[in-house]
């Protein structure tokens, strides 16, 4: 069947049904309905080619790559020195991911090839004695050529304590990574070349995470996490902070109000419930309804929160620019077409005043039954 262009020029549509010849053309006869249609290219592309496993071994060592997990997750640091081990290693090389506490994170995809688990390890106590002593086992029991940490909080403390105890030398503040050496940050102004060494410590943004292979993704039974006394330590266990005076640079997770709130009580009740930061965009800040200390954005704070929830704003490219670090973004908003949509993980078309007080009234039901 043709169609008519806008100058009147007849058209035949290239998908129509079409046989193919011995040569390997496609040959539309006209007025037939006989063949196959054609994929649209963006049809036919929708999804990915599955990636290649990296390597299948045998190995005859491994690199180590060790973290904390947090609600089941791995840090972008932690992600980062996943992708490096993944990156260096050789074909005879296996990446191991020693994790402290529970995960529920696609290790195939992230390349590793087997995953042990300290499943009692547990983050609201004082555990760094015993991670040492358990990596010391994992040292032991394994052929390990290379130990990899994200120079950061927890993991950054955890390798330099395992360095010093296992006298292995340590490289910090490793900012870029080649084959054969990595640069350091000698001084604010100043890089260092050196070698590879046994232990490194990479700082964020060192590696990019994207893979063109994945790892075999086992998991294999970890060795016990056994409790280590110190007679110098006191355990008081973790106590929850407040989050009002958390700086928003710091805060996991943050409830931001943008022009499209109108009950601002309600943004800090809510927030409150939750356990939440509060922060807020320009137009909401420029209006009163929240201080300057709480802007998000190109003129403001720039977070890395592991949720954002974005509430009544529709995410000017400043905005957006504040939150390009935040891993996951709620947005909740009556434009399910407003900019913030194509960035959010999740969003939602909804009043933004009857979500608040719905979703503070679940979390206030929840902790009460917890």
């Amino acid at each position: 069947m043709t169609s008519l262009s806008p100058t009147g020029v007849p058209r035949i549509d290239p998908r129509r049904p079409a046989i193919l010849t011995p040569a390997g053309l496609r040959r539309i006869v006209l007025g037939s309905l006989e063949g196959v249609r054609a994929q649209h290219p963006l049809q036919a592309n929708h999804g990915e080619a599955p990636k290649p496993v990296r390597s299948t071994g045998p190995f005859s060592q491994c690199t180590v790559v060790v973290t904390h997990t947090e609600r089941g997750g791995l840090s972008d640091g932690a992600r980062q020195a996943l992708a490096a081990a993944a990156i260096l290693a050789s074909p005879h090389t296996e990446v191991v991911l020693a994790v402290l506490g529970t995960c529920h994170e696609d290790m195939a995809a992230l390349g590793a090839d087997r995953t042990l688990i300290a499943e009692q390890f547990d983050p609201a106590h004082y555990q760094l004695g015993a991670s040492v002593q358990w990596l010391l086992g994992l040292q032991a029991a394994m052929r390990t050529a290379q130990w990899l940490f994200a120079d950061s909080e927890a993991d950054g403390d955890l390798g330099r304590r395992f360095a010093v105890t296992s006298q292995l030398p340590v490289r910090c503040a490793v900012v870029e990574l080649t084959a054969d050496a990595v640069r350091t940050a000698a001084s604010p102004l100043h890089d260092a070349l050196s070698a590879h060494t046994a232990v490194m410590l990479l700082r964020k943004g060192a590696v990019s995470t994207k893979l063109p292979f994945v790892g075999l993704g086992q998991r294999a039974t970890a060795p016990a996490l056994e409790p280590v006394a110190d007679a110098q330590i006191q355990d008081l266990g973790v106590q929850p902070g407040n989050p009002e005076s958390l700086a928003l640079e710091e805060a996991d997770l943050i409830v931001a109000a943008g022009n499209g709130v109108n009950d601002v009580p309600l943004v800090h009740a809510l927030a409150k419930t939750l356990g939440a930061a509060v922060g807020a965009s320009r137009v909401a800040v420029d209006d009163g309804r929240f201080h300057r200390g709480q802007q998000i954005g190109a003129t403001g704070k720039t977070v890395s929160a592991s949720a954002y929830i974005a509430i009544g704003i529709s995410g000017a490219v400043q905005h957006l620019q504040g939150i390009k670090d935040c891993r996951h973004v709620i947005a909740i908003n009556l434009d399910g077409s407003a900019p913030i949509a194509r960035r959010a993980n999740l969003t939602v078309v909804e009043d933004s005043s009857a979500l608040m007080q719905a979703l503070n009234d679940l979390a206030r039901q929840h902790k009460e039954h917890a």
